[in-house]
This record gives structure tokens, C-alpha cells and sequence, in this order.
């Protein structure tokens, strides 16, 4: 008998990839059985869930609403299933984990200490980075993204919300003057990031569709955020920066931020993220759970 879940499995990836002979390669089965995975899911649902072609797999009106449900269930069964395997076989092993450089510093490094007392079995490899690499080809088990995410080969566990944030040095705002709509940026000396090569460095977004901008210059730009707020903190300028660079400078008097007439853009989420793989070793089902759980229900820099 074809089983619930992988009919669910097929057809939520072959909606992600676009074709069922492609789901079928990630979930490591033959076209044939995920094409009868699906038939046996559409018969006992009684829908049609694609509209299907030699060409083209679209979703039919039951299929988008269906996809919905079923993207929100397998993740809450692979938690399941990830921690009762987790408390089955003990984890050991290297676990190669890379985040990106200020964040990885700030919140995950501290972090590890407590996990290795709770996986003594597990020697944590973790690389501070702030390109995005390649979690198959180069070997990573996890990777933490900041911001939207658009490898279909990868699947992610959203860590935290992370909007951006202006703010400057008490004693610059006092001596020229706050900032009401971010128009006015444009005559304050503004502290750009370059941490992405498809970074626009003479603008800022704003709206949480990204849909504001403002061209804004400076006389300095830097491609690590713990730079550009050293820089704020002296005093040289206005920087908008994540609210997990910012918020302990906030939290300590040493920048303020601003109340603008647009909201701050949204990084789109902090997210963890590991391969398709149906099956994970036990080192890596116990670091996902346990970076969750230091995560949620909300991250350290809401404290």
C-alpha cells in the first residue's frame, strides 16, 4: 500500500521543482513511483491536483489550496520524527555548521558550549562567513541565511523575524538634528554596507515590500556590519543595520534609533537551512532542534 506521506512529499516537491520527474530525483524514487504516489494521493482525495502536460505541471484550484495544508503539516511531522530520532541514536560525528560572520559571532558561537555539554559525541566545525555558500557542494550540513532564500534544493527552519534599523550615536542626533522622513537622510552622513555584491551601496529600502527608497551617501562603506557600527558609535554617522547588530548598542544608550514616515524593510527572516536529504544523521537533527529551541519564541535580541 503507497503510504500518506510520501504521496504528500511528491506532490509538495513536484509543486517546488515544477515536474514530478524532478521531486522524484530529490526524494530518491523512480518517476514511476512518485507518478503512482501521486494518482493513489488524488484518488483518495477525489481532486485533481495538477493540470498535467508532456511540457508543463500546474496547479489545479484544489492543489494550491491542498499545498497550502500539506507545507504546513510535513514540516510539523519532520519536527516529530527529528526528535524522536534524535533521543533514539546518540549524535556523534563532525557537524559542520557556517553562519554568517556578525551573527554567527554574537549569537551562535556562544551557543555552542551549551550543546556540546548536552552532544559531548559532537565536534562542531563552525565557519564565520558572509558569502553564501554552497551547502552540497562544499560539504555543510547547516548553513544560517539572513534574509529571503531561493535554492529549491535546500529546505530551512525560519530561526527569527529581523527587520532593519536607522539609528546613530546619542550625540550625533543632538547635533544634527533627528530625522522625520526618510527623505531627510539624504543630508546626513550615511554609513553603507557593501556585504553584497547585488547590494544598490547609494541606496537604502524601506516598506516591507521594499518598495521606498532613498539614495543616500557617505564617507564610509564596509562589507561587515560590526564595522559599521563601531563607526555609529563614535559618532560618524547614521547606519541601517539588522536589529541583531543593532539592538545591544540600542539597548545600552550607545545609538538610538530614528522614527521614520516609511517602516524599516524586512530582511525576509533568519533562517536555518540543510539539503533535502530524507534522512539525517543524528548530529544534525539535534543541532536543528537545539538552535530552535534557543530561537524561539523569540530571539536573544528581543531581551
Amino acid at each position: 500500500m503507497l503510504d500518506r506521506i510520501t504521496g504528500m512529499q511528491v506532490f509538495s516537491r513536484s509543486a517546488r521543482v515544477g515536474s514530478i520527474s524532478g521531486a522524484a530525483r530529490q526524494l530518491g524514487l523512480s518517476p514511476a513511483m512518485a507518478t503512482k504516489h501521486l494518482d493513489a494521493l488524488e484518488t483518495r482525495l477525489g481532486a485533481r491536483l495538477f493540470q498535467r502536460s508532456t511540457r508543463k505541471l500546474s496547479l489545479t484550484e484544489a492543489g494550491q489550496q491542498y499545498l497550502q495544508v500539506v507545507n504546513r503539516l510535513l514540516p510539523e511531522l519532520d519536527d516529530v520524527e527529528n526528535l524522536l530520532a534524535s533521543q533514539r541514536v546518540d549524535a556523534s560525528g563532525v557537524l559542520r555548521l557556517n553562519a554568517p560572520l556578525s551573527f554567527g559571532s554574537r549569537y551562535i558561537a556562544p551557543l555552542i558550549t551549551a550543546f556540546s555539554h548536552q552532544h559531548p559525541n559532537v565536534t562542531v566545525e563552525l565557519g564565520l562567513n558572509d558569502r553564501i555558500v554552497d551547502l552540497i557542494d562544499e560539504g555543510w550540513d547547516l548553513t544560517i541565511r539572513v534574509g529571503p532564500l531561493k535554492d529549491n534544493r535546500l529546505v530551512s527552519r525560519k530561526l527569527a523575524d529581523c527587520s532593519m534599523v536607522v539609528c546613530a550615536a546619542p550625540a550625533y542626533w543632538r547635533r544634527y538634528g533627528w530625522p522625520e522622513r526618510i527623505a531627510e537622510l539624504r543630508r546626513y552622513n550615511c554609513l553603507g554596507s557593501t556585504i553584497s555584491a547585488a547590494a544598490h551601496t547609494d541606496e537604502w529600502f524601506f516598506g516591507a515590500k521594499r518598495d521606498k527608497k532613498i539614495a543616500i551617501k557617505g564617507n564610509l562603506w564596509a562589507n561587515n556590519g560590526d564595522a559599521l557600527l563601531a563607526a555609529a558609535v563614535a559618532g560618524l554617522g547614521i547606519i541601517y543595520e539588522p536589529e541583531f547588530i543593532v539592538a545591544g548598542a540600542i539597548a545600552r544608550g550607545e545609538l538610538e534609533s530614528a522614527n521614520l514616515d516609511a517602516e524599516p524593510a524586512d530582511l525576509g527572516g533568519i533562517h536555518l537551512v540543510y539539503s533535502t536529504r530524507n534522512a539525517f544523521p543524528a548530529k544534525t537533527r539535534v543541532m536543528i532542534n537545539f538552535l530552535v529551541d534557543a530561537f524561539q519564541p523569540s530571539p536573544p535580541w528581543d531581551g
